[in-house]
């Protein structure tokens, strides 16, 4: 079972997302925003307001809309750390350490 690190935004509908093993995932949702929870993501900025829960170990939006952490692992494509460690130089999973 995975779990979320960390997570930025990319462009689009893309977040760069890390996952408990420290692999770092390219995951595309423009294909997976089907049914009425999904349906505000449609809406870049708010798609952009995504947080990580910890409490439930995925991303999550201010409508409560969320992914099975492991459903993300499937979809993403794996990219290379340095890429998203450039990106998120602040980054929480880097505290964690």
């Amino acid at each position: 079972m995975h779990y979320i690190l960390d997570a930025t935004y990319h462009n689009e509908y893309q977040l760069r997302i890390r996952f408990e093993n420290n692999e770092v995932r390219m995951v595309d949702f423009l294909d997976h925003l089907d049914g009425p929870v999904f349906e505000p993501l449609k809406d870049l900025s708010y798609f952009r307001l995504f947080k990580v829960n910890r409490d439930i170990d995925t991303i999550v939006w201010p409508n409560n809309a969320d992914f099975s952490p492991d459903f993300l692992y499937e979809i993403g494509e794996p990219i290379s750390d340095q890429s998203h460690q450039a990106s998120s130089p602040n980054s929480e999973a880097d505290d964690l350490r």
